[in-house]
């Protein structure tokens, strides 16, 4: 099972990263978990300091821009 976490403080554009993981994952019949993490102290713990971003089993995919559904796919695979 996939660990998809979105790292973002729930921002518009932040939603959109969530959907669009939602989608990319659902496509692909993947199964996962996804997680919302919104504190900052916790967002900057995975050395982000641009929002939305997109960490697959902990590891940092992406950060500061909504990826769609297709670039989610390749990264999450």
């Amino acid at each position: 099972m996939k660990k998809l976490q979105i790292l973002g403080t729930g921002c518009p554009k932040c939603q959109k990263l969530t959907e669009n993981t939602e989608i990319a994952a659902k496509e692909l019949g993947l199964q996962y978990e996804l997680e919302k993490i919104k504190d900052i102290a916790s967002i900057m713990a995975f050395g982000v300091m641009m929002t939305p971003a997109l960490a697959v089993d902990g590891v940092v995919k992406s950060s500061g821009k909504v990826l769609s559904p297709e670039e989610i796919k390749k990264l999450i695979q």
